[in-house]
């Protein structure tokens, strides 16, 4: 069978990765992919909001399998587009409707969402450009540190933590009356900051059944110690050592099984993954947030510890039989680093040539992102460009394995966070 997946970074290489491995996969394509697909498949230079030449492509190559990596094109509608089309239907898509997608496309969508199916969730308001004034009383009012969020999709940078009343007035202009994320921030969810530690679940469901994957929890900050601007991610550990029977008990009671009543009730079909990216308030689990895929650097950590093919898996998804579905998972801990260029997330600069890749250990794995082949020599081309993840029986000794790795590669100005896990260690479920 013939697989197309979307999107460009190091989590669409990971999924490439891993369904390479499966017996059931012909040839696997990647739209538009980077340096590491292209190395053992094949890149499709497709504008990948061209939903008419998505199509094209997918006939003429007989694409019978979909895996969308990136939120962007779900929440345009790419499913609803190839379900609509009679030719065209018979492909699974895996990622969910316009409809569904909208749990991530819109933070206003889902706190009503969360709120309407009780599950647990920090408290809140929305504020447009109209109701400015509402937004400065209800801020003036308001317990600090506080979060602005953009409602729409802003490449995992549209929240800002703000620590005091200036700080967050400075936000909200920015956001509702500069735009300073575009569209995105048209809308402005205000919500209270929850004090805990985060964790993202991921999900495989078709709306009704579901298959637990590995939990992760990633480092969204450039510096050091959680210092910094929000990234996409600077890296990731799974499993979570707080992570216990206990807690997922209450994660499925009060969070997952909720979150699919709430989908059947408002008709939301939905086939693909879900992240539930999550804070534990003194072991209660609260919801910060929904993803309509998977995370990235989450996949770099999570992919490798699945043992399982993950073609069954996605079979199981079609043929809605994911209730009788068993994942073998590896016990091991597995750490991902993030190498990412210098100034990122603000100003910086591509097209450097990336050296010591052939120092990488043939036992740590090595995911491209932000990266592109010039004149035969591998370049940057991005912000996050490579993500490296080791596998050890301790979280200590994949850290240590994956720094290695990270200090091995090299370009002009390249940076990494040191400390990934920093705050887990000596932690026990």
């Amino acid at each position: 069978m013939n697989v197309l997946i979307i999107g460009s970074g190091a989590r669409e290489h990971a999924i490439a990765w891993k369904l390479s491995q499966s017996e059931y996969c012909d040839k696997i394509f990647v739209a538009p992919g980077n340096a590491g697909t292209s190395e053992f498949h094949t890149n499709a230079s497709i504008d990948i909001h061209d939903f008419n030449e998505l199509a094209k492509f997918a006939t003429d190559f007989n694409i019978m399998m979909i895996v969308v990596g990136q939120e962007n094109a779900l929440v345009e509608g790419i499913h609803d587009f190839f379900q609509e089309s009679e030719y065209l239907k018979h492909i699974l898509v895996v990622g969910p409707k316009k409809a569904g997608a909208m749990l991530e496309g819109s933070k206003d969508f889902c706190k009503n969402f969360l709120q309407k199916y009780s599950i647990p969730t920090a408290r809140y308001q929305t504020f447009t450009e109209d109701t400015y004034r509402n937004a400065v009383e209800y801020l003036k009012n308001h317990t600090y540190p506080v979060v602005l969020k953009a409602d729409g999709l802003a490449a995992g940078k549209g929240v800002i933590i703000a620590q005091d009343f200036e700080e967050a007035i400075d936000a909200l202009e920015n956001m509702l009356r500069h735009r300073r994320f575009g569209k995105a921030s048209s809308k402005v969810v205000i919500e209270e900051y929850l004090v805990g530690i985060e964790v993202s679940v991921f999900i495989l469901t078709d709306g009704k059944d579901y298959v637990l994957l590995p939990e992760a929890k990633d480092y969204k900050r450039i510096g050091e110690g959680d210092t910094g601007l929000n990234t996409g991610g600077m890296g990731a550990v799974s499993p979570v050592p707080f992570v216990n029977e206990a807690f997922m008990q209450k994660v499925k009671e009060r969070v997952i099984e909720p979150t699919l009543r709430g989908m059947q009730e408002e008709k939301l079909e939905y086939t693909g993954f879900l992240f539930i990216g999550l804070i534990s308030v003194n072991g209660e689990p609260y919801v910060i947030e929904y993803n309509v895929r998977l995370g990235d650097p989450e996949t770099e950590a999570i992919l490798p510890r699945i043992k399982s093919d993950i073609f069954e898996m996605f079979r199981a998804l079609h043929d809605h039989t994911l209730g009788e579905y068993k994942l073998e998972i590896d016990p091991r801990t597995a750490a991902t680093v993030f190498l990412v260029s210098g100034g990122y997330p603000e100003g910086f600069e591509k097209g450097k040539e990336i050296t010591g890749l052939e120092n990488v250990p043939s036992d740590v794995l090595v995911f491209h992102a932000g990266t592109k082949l010039l004149n035969d020599k591998l370049v940057s081309n991005g912000g996050r460009v490579i993500a490296v993840t080791a596998l050890a029986d301790t979280m200590d000794e994949a850290l240590a394995k994956a720094n290695a790795a990270a200090e091995a590669i090299n370009w002009q100005d390249r940076n990494y966070r040191r400390d990934i896990g920093f705050d887990l260690k000596g932690m026990h479920a």
